[in-house]
């Protein structure tokens, strides 16, 4: 008889090992979903923090009150532009880059002087790297995120009509 008690004992031992298991695939399963949408959320984040950026860079380069156009020297410009009787702001705040969740990012420089666009300091690779149409199709096919550019670039230069 005791042998009898025992093998329903070891069953139930082995049910258990069982759910613990299938509850820890499930638990890893959930944390890669997460960590997906993570990824998925900062990639979004990342264009439209470097969108901002660069229409912030554009207003500050088109109403420069002189004839000749300049960039800003800084980012910190783009907060309170002091060339005008009553300061501009073109940026609410300097934005951290969501990517590496730190400040900074790396600068592009004009060819005359001064910033004319942003893009991230990460070297990790885009989790979407084709599909991108329109104003962001500069982003297919880039390796990583620090080659993502957020440039503004005026229409003299790129050959479009200014309107």
């Amino acid at each position: 008889m005791p042998s009898g008690k025992q093998a329903p004992l070891g069953f139930v031992l082995i049910g258990m090992f069982m759910l613990v298991m299938l509850s820890g695939l499930v638990m890893a399963q959930a944390a890669m979903r997460w960590q997906t949408q993570v990824l998925r959320e900062r990639e979004q984040e990342l264009i439209r923090v470097g969108l901002a950026y660069r229409d912030a860079i554009g207003r500050y380069y088109n109403q420069t009150p002189a004839v000749v156009k300049v960039f800003p020297q800084t980012l910190e410009l783009l907060l309170e532009d002091t060339r005008f009787p009553t300061p501009r702001r073109h940026l609410r705040r300097l934005y951290q880059d969501p990517v590496t969740q730190r400040e900074g990012w790396g600068i592009v420089e004009a060819p005359s002087g001064g910033i004319m666009g942003v893009y991230s300091l990460s070297d990790k690779p885009p989790f979407k790297s084709k599909g991108y149409r329109g104003e962001l199709q500069h982003l297919n096919n880039k390796r990583y995120y620090g080659e993502w550019y957020f440039v503004y670039v005026p229409p003299a230069i790129s050959g479009q009509n200014p309107l």
